[in-house]
């Protein structure tokens, strides 16, 4: 899924913070024991991921597709001391898992493991985030941006992931799943509401930020 040669892959890592134990764990144990291993973010994305959760020191953070819990901890590092993510999942097979990993964490306490579908669960929550995170069935990352948009305050960020799909986004006859990132992507970048830019990272990180309002217009 990397962009990069995997020497290249290698330098950044020489480079970044490294993981912690519990980290370099939830990898092993993703990698030997589920299906699509691929799915975490694994060590550089999540130093990215918590680099820019502690940039926004967010209070709130929503992320909707947990999988093993690695991302969900990788963000859970830059909230404030009374914050909470909240993290949203729809697979019922990997709870005991999720629930093992998270409760290792000194996060724990901070972490809401929500299992459902996403589209419902959202409605639930009656909270404002500062950060979400999506992450989880490519089809409907139109469909979870327009449910948290108003939920997530002006000057938060909105962080999709795999929207540069191993590149396939540059080919001319896409197939389905392609078309759908394509066409997600062609809509954050026509929405004059938010600031906007794709960080190579991985498979693509779209870094998208809120605009702030002025006198109820976005500014």
């Amino acid at each position: 899924m990397s962009l990069i040669s995997d020497d290249m892959q290698q330098l950044l890592l020489n480079y970044c913070e490294p993981e912690s134990e519990l980290l370099q764990k939830i990898d092993r144990e993703t990698n030997l024991k589920v299906l699509m291993p691929r799915m975490l973010s694994g060590h550089y994305q999540g130093r990215v991921l918590s680099f820019l959760s502690k940039m926004v020191n967010p209070n709130r953070i929503l992320e909707i597709g947990t999988f093993t819990g690695y991302a969900t901890l990788c963000l859970a590092e830059g909230l404030t001391e009374t914050g909470i993510i909240y993290t949203l999942d729809i697979n019922e097979e990997l709870e005991d898992m999720v629930r093992h990993n998270f409760a290792q964490s000194d996060y724990s306490s901070k972490i809401k493991y929500i299992l459902g579908d996403a589209a419902q669960t959202v409605n639930s929550l009656e909270e404002t985030f500062d950060l979400v995170f999506i992450d989880a069935d490519k089809k409907n990352n139109g469909t979870y941006y327009d449910l948290v948009f108003n939920r997530i305050r002006p000057g938060g960020l909105i962080i999709v992931d795999n929207v540069l799909w191993s590149g396939k986004v540059l080919n001319t006859n896409q197939d389905k799943d392609t078309k759908n990132i394509t066409t997600f992507n062609d809509k954050i970048a026509a929405d004059d509401r938010v600031e906007k830019l794709i960080l190579p990272v991985r498979d693509g990180l779209f870094i998208i930020r809120k605009n702030k309002v002025c006198l109820n217009h976005y500014c």
